[in-house]
């Protein structure tokens, strides 16, 4: 499937909803949260979620550091139909579009949360960053090297069979060099846990505690990206 066209939703096993998948997630977004240098002065905001699936991100965000303008795109259309159900009356919006540049450079802070690994041209991806970013503004990316994990067939499979997109094992000279081309200056940090770590009973993705753990610890990562001026 080309990462340009739309669909209802992105997780599509029938025993696995999506909203089991945003249930899982608050302790992954809170690790991003507290690492967003410009959190504190983001009242005059226009922030990105690039990928926002059913919106909790942004609602996430909101309700600890209220901002401007909020704006998520995602190509699941019943998942944005979701989204924009829940916003209430917060100043946000949900489109389904693999376009946020269709905008201009409107957004001070665009945010991917696990999304970098389901796109396959990551220099197209930063060409879309930079037109959609004002100059100086600022994306984080989450993104999951799994290379090493003992546990990535078992991801593998599970992702390609239930997502609509499939994995990519980029390396992270990948990333920051397609966004380096692009004139972008690069930072990263380990996305490492703020406090314990959740053991699910039914854990969906890892064959063990110890590659969990191998995961939460040694492959997580965020990186940080400044558009040109």
């Amino acid at each position: 499937m080309k990462e340009d066209t739309l669909y209802d939703r992105w997780w599509h096993m029938p025993s696995e909803s999506e909203q089991k998948m945003e249930d899982s997630h608050g302790h992954f977004w809170e690790k991003i949260v507290e690492r967003i240098v410009e959190k504190e002065r983001i009242h005059d905001f226009s922030v990105l979620d690039f990928g926002c699936n059913q919106g909790g991100f942004l609602r996430y965000l909101y309700d600890r550091y209220p901002f401007k303008e909020g704006v998520g795109t995602d190509l699941g259309v019943e998942s944005v139909k979701v989204a924009n159900e829940r916003k209430g009356d917060l100043p946000l919006t949900y489109v389904a579009t693999a376009s946020p540049e269709q905008w201009g450079q409107r957004f001070d802070l665009a945010v991917s949360t696990a999304v970098i690994y389901l796109i396959s041209n990551l220099h197209e991806h930063a060409q879309k960053m930079k037109r959609a970013l004002k100059p100086g503004g600022v994306y984080y990316g989450s993104f999951t090297d799994y290379s090493n994990n003992p546990s990535l067939p078992q991801i593998r499979e599970k992702i390609n069979n239930g997502g609509k997109l499939s994995m990519n094992l980029h390396s992270l000279d990948d990333i920051i060099g397609a966004f380096h081309a692009e004139g972008f200056e690069a930072a990263i940090t380990r996305l490492t846990p703020q406090t314990f770590i959740p053991i699910s009973r039914d854990e969906r993705f890892f064959q063990s505690v110890k590659d969990r753990v191998q995961y939460e610890y040694e492959e997580g990562y965020l990186f940080r990206f400044t558009a040109p001026l």
